[in-house]
């Protein structure tokens, strides 16, 4: 079972990526014919509660990372995948702020379906008399 207090303490871009790497593949199902039932769920009350605290909590940070804010709208990752049973027996994998992070759609989707190549870049620091190229 992932953690935001174990993912918390991985200091790189690509270790916090590794810890949620889930390698699906495009078109994989997930809920099928019930997906309705996620798309209610993200409707709801709670989870606009839930995701705003962790959007405040990860300060509006890709993964969490200080310096790389999100552009545009972020989304809430469940690092456990939410099941068809998380929703039907409303289990703490769905809104307990500990099995989620702040993340870029870009991230989103490198997480479900990508690798590393689709991950965002800190900034490298310049300082006075630097010639390299980025």
């Amino acid at each position: 079972m992932r953690t935001y207090s174990e993912f918390s303490k991985l200091e790189t871009l690509d270790d916090r990526f590794d810890y949620l790497a889930l390698s699906a593949s495009v078109g994989e199902a997930t809920f099928g014919y019930d997906r309705w039932l996620n798309q209610s769920f993200y409707r709801s009350r709670e989870w606009r509660e839930v995701r705003n605290y962790v959007i405040i909590r990860d300060d509006g940070n890709d993964m969490g990372v200080f310096g790389l804010p999100i552009a545009g709208a972020p989304h809430i990752h469940h690092m456990n995948p939410i099941t068809l049973e998380d929703i039907e027996n409303e289990t703490a994998n769905l809104l307990d702020p500990e099995f989620l992070i702040c993340v870029s759609k870009r991230t989103h989707n490198a997480i479900h379906f990508g690798d590393h190549s689709l991950l965002p870049h800190i900034p490298v620091d310049r300082v006075a008399g630097d010639t390299r190229l980025w």
